[in-house]
């Protein structure tokens, strides 16, 4: 037996404390919302990719890792371990497809390398 009058309305505030949220519509939502974050993930990620910057080889990073933007000219004395078949292209660092030109760098992040420069972090790229 409720001790309010017939005609009582309840205040906004009131309106709101009353509503129970279900523990069904709780998960349900929390699913949704789960479900949706590789979504957002994946349009996050592309995104940057239009906007890297070509990699500066004056940049401090670049100079304190070796890295020249043609393979061919890395000064074999200071480098006597490269070959010519490192190139930014079959690192596995390198963020572009195959046939890229240039593409992102996990070691230089935000910008761009080009598929033919090298530095010295170059790793095989797993086949």
């Amino acid at each position: 037996m409720s001790l309010r009058p017939q005609h009582y309305q309840p205040s906004h505030e009131e309106g709101f404390m009353q509503s129970k949220i279900s523990r069904r519509d709780l998960l349900h939502s929390g699913l949704i919302a789960g479900s949706m974050a590789p979504v957002f993930g994946l349009l996050a990620s592309r995104a940057p990719a239009a906007t890297l910057t070509p990699l500066d080889p004056n940049d401090p990073t670049a100079k304190a890792l070796g890295f020249v933007a043609d393979s061919a000219k890395v000064d074999a004395s200071a480098n006597p371990t490269h070959t010519a078949a490192q190139k930014c292209g079959t690192c596995a660092q390198f963020q572009g497809k195959a046939g890229d030109a240039t593409g992102g760098c996990n070691i230089f992040v935000g910008h761009s390398v080009p598929q033919g420069g090298w530095c010295k972090v170059w790793a095989q790229k797993p086949a």
